[in-house]
């Protein structure tokens, strides 16, 4: 069963944020992660938007996302993204 990463994210320091991209899809192709989509300008159909960027990534299931995101080599790199935005962060098992 799939497992599906979605992060809203409120940037408040790009150039800092950039360092957190530089090395994510090195990253991620270690652990099966594939970008499904990011979008800095979503539309907004019920409720209040007040994030930068929604970003949404697929793994195969949720053992291979959670050893993504408890990897060394992502926490080695996820400390610019958390220095530079808040972030809000969800699991969604898919089908």
């Amino acid at each position: 069963m799939s497992a599906y990463f979605i992060a809203n994210i409120r940037i408040h320091d790009e150039t800092e944020y950039k360092k957190y991209l530089k090395d994510l899809d090195e990253v991620f192709a270690k652990f099966n992660g594939e970008y499904l989509s990011w979008d800095d300008h979503p539309e907004v159909l019920e409720g209040k938007w007040d994030y930068s960027r929604a970003v949404l990534i697929r793994f195969p299931n949720k053992e291979d996302l959670k050893r993504w995101y408890d990897s060394e080599d992502y926490r080695r790199i996820l400390r610019y993204r958390l220095n530079a935005a808040e972030c809000d962060t969800i699991i969604v098992q898919g089908k």
